[in-house]
């Protein structure tokens, strides 16, 4: 249980659970264990030393790495020091990262291994970009986490921190190709733990294992180790999703409580190692993020033995929303196709065109009004404007409540794919596509996808006389954005369907791939 009233911030986490805990352990990873005294002194130094670099409160530090425990670290850190930890998408093409470090501002980065020539390319693109410091070592240039951080003082840096400072700044890809910066505060983390503590799926018992193989540029990634840390539970942190992996820490650590998208469940469930895997110290699998097909959840079900709860939320919401509980998994109930009913104190609703509530069984836009609704967009009052109307966030999710109050996403009202728990928007897409030298239209659209929930297929409409091949459209996209942004497959048409306006009619295109499916988004 979250003792919401001892840690009103998340700066307070650390210290709380080192008076209580002190010699336990906080964090794992890859045979290191950090105790949660260790985890104060540790986040205490890193806060003094971004002091020492000239950090003010409000300033962005980067963070560009796979998944490490030292991440944490630096997160308590950064609220200590009142600054704000900025997790990259490690999946991001360079022209990408350079975006997000430069349009944050960042002035501290911290960087793993795989990613200095990245930076080494993009480094004269920053001018905010004071200091580079290198979690793996080897660039004589940077600075060396472990050194540097074992340098600072281990007093406690002294600021107060404020209900609306920003803590976390995490990127959402941009319906026009450019990401957008979610502000997430100590307010939004204290009403998340507020509501929580009512929840059972959230509630993990001190000493439990926790298990986080999400990344740490997701939302759900974060929460997974800040909700065990503010209950004193062990987190059990993998670099990066390694099935083997998982389904051998799960008994060596008596996991207890894991979140894992759609795909690395069905990852788990095909793994040859599954049927001699003991689960039984597993009590509950949270999940989310992308579309799931029931047999695959009846399946993890029957080999886990474990309770199921599936959560729908966005990055802009902390992805909080909605939870489908493991009692309402029992197909008897008829609600597997739900996301669930709202968190204790959140309010969603299914709107109209003009922000009016539409009556039970009626599809709507679904908007979500909680003390968990993000700030705003990093300056971008107008998006901020237009997504947050009356305190409801407009999700772009379309869906409907039933007679229960159990909410079904029906399709989008925006034209986002959610592929494997990564948001791709078309536009983003289709403006690589564009400038092959063979394409005079495109348009991209979301097909189903057993593995993924859905893959990004580009149809393209070629040039007079040209004959381009799949492979030379993928290979093209692949130069200049992320590589699970980048089309799976490629249809050639004559022609794209448009309304009178202009607008591509991307719901007819969808049809024919997605006719049959009873669930089309999770």
């Amino acid at each position: 249980m979250i003792d919401v009233q001892a840690m009103p911030f998340i700066a307070d986490i650390p210290r709380v659970q080192a008076e209580r805990r002190a010699d336990e352990t906080a964090f794992w990873f890859e045979g290191q264990s950090t105790s949660f005294g260790e985890l104060e002194t540790r986040s205490n130094q890193i806060a003094n030393g971004l002091i020492s670099l000239g950090i003010q409160p409000d300033d962005r530090v980067a963070y560009l790495a796979k998944n490490t425990d030292a991440y944490y670290e630096m997160l308590f850190g950064c609220a200590k020091a009142r600054a704000v930890m900025t997790g990259v998408n490690t999946r991001l093409a360079a022209p990408e990262i350079q975006f997000i470090l430069a349009d944050s501002r960042a002035r501290v980065l911290f960087v793993g291994k795989e990613f200095y020539s990245i930076i080494d390319q993009i480094r004269d693109e920053l001018p905010d970009l004071m200091r580079v410091i290198t979690i793996d070592g080897d660039r004589e240039d940077w600075d060396y986490f472990p050194s540097w951080r074992n340098s600072k003082p281990a007093t406690a840096p002294g600021l107060t921190p404020l209900a609306d400072d920003d803590v976390i700044q995490l990127y959402t890809s941009g319906t026009t190709g450019k990401p957008k910066g979610v502000q997430l505060t100590n307010a939004n983390y204290h009403a998340f733990f507020r509501q929580a503590a009512m929840l059972d799926w959230s509630s993990y018992a001190a000493g439990e294992a926790v298990m986080n193989a999400m990344p740490l540029f997701h939302v759900a990634g974060v929460n997974v180790g800040v909700l065990a840390a503010a209950q004193g539970a062990k987190t059990v942190v993998l670099r990066e999703i390694d099935p083997t992996a998982i389904l051998k820490l799960i008994p060596e650590h008596d996991i207890a409580h894991a979140f894992w998208v759609p795909a690395v469940i069905m990852m788990l469930v095909q793994h040859k190692d599954v049927g001699t895997t003991d689960f039984s110290s597993l009590k509950l699998v949270s999940y989310g993020a992308s579309p799931i097909a029931e047999s695959l959840l009846l399946d993890a079900k029957r080999i886990m033995n474990a309770g199921f709860n599936q959560l729908y939320g966005l990055t802009e919401t902390l992805g909080a929303g909605t939870y489908l509980p493991p009692q309402a998994h029992d197909p008897a109930w008829g609600k597997l196709r739900s996301c669930g009913v709202p968190w204790p104190g959140a309010i969603v609703r299914c709107l109209d065109k003009e922000g009016n509530p539409v009556p039970t069984g009626e599809v709507g836009e679904i908007a979500i009004k909680a003390g968990f609704v993000m700030k705003g967009y990093w300056n971008r009052p107008e998006a901020t404007e237009e997504s947050i109307r009356g305190g409801f966030f407009r999700t772009g999710d379309a869906g409907y409540f039933d007679e229960d109050g159990f909410l079904y996403i029906h399709d989008r009202v925006k034209d986002m794919i959610v592929s494997g728990g990564e948001n791709v928007y078309p536009a983003e897409v289709e403006n690589a596509v564009f400038g092959h030298p063979c394409v005079a239209d495109v348009a991209v659209i979301g097909v189903p996808d057993e593995k993924w929930g859905e893959s990004v297929k580009a149809i393209v409409v070629p040039k007079p006389g040209q004959t381009p091949t799949a492979e030379d459209i993928i290979a093209w996209a692949k130069e200049r954005i992320a590589g699970y942004k980048c089309p799976k497959t490629v249809d050639f048409v004559d022609v794209l369907p448009r309304n009178p306006s202009g607008k591509i009619l991307r719901k007819d295109l969808r049809e024919p791939y997605w006719a049959g499916q009873t669930r089309r988004v999770g």
